[in-house]
């Protein structure tokens, strides 16, 4: 929804204790490779590298970005790419927006928009949790087929 300056409405500045705090907590988890806090190419985010060995041989990157707001507006972006140059992708998101409610989904394989509207606990682990437990159905998949 445009504010009366036309402009859309501001997710507000970066919340980098909040990214701090998340990039922490992913160090800690054996399913991360790499974790980088605010890295100089994406100064707002945390970047997240899964350990490839939890992926087919396909998989060439599987790896979270993730923003966090002041406003508590976040954009959780994963993303697997693929030798063959394919990727599949999906958000999990909550920010003003003209294409679907604050709190919403852009589902797979290309996190295409709009997305599903959906809702997200208020806490942050909690929404990581969310988040990771769906992406760790995701891996899990790989190896059921």
């Amino acid at each position: 929804m445009p504010d009366q300056s036309g402009d859309p409405p501001s997710t507000g500045p970066i919340d980098a204790g909040v990214l701090d705090r998340i990039a922490a907590h992913l160090l800690r988890s054996a399913r991360f490779d790499g974790v980088h806090a605010r890295p100089a190419y994406a100064p707002n985010a945390v970047v997240a590298d899964y350990d490839l060995g939890y992926f087919p041989s396909g998989v060439t990157r599987a790896s979270l970005r993730i923003r966090w707001f002041e406003t508590d507006d976040f954009s959780i972006h994963y993303a697997e790419q693929y030798q063959t140059s394919n990727s599949w992708e999906c958000r999990w998101d909550r920010h003003p927006n003209d294409h679907n409610t604050r709190e919403h989904f852009h589902p797979p394989p290309d996190a295409s928009t709009p997305g599903d509207d959906a809702e997200y606990p208020p806490e942050w682990r909690d929404v990581l949790a969310t988040v990771l437990a769906r992406l760790d159905e995701r891996i899990e998949a790989f190896w059921d087929e």
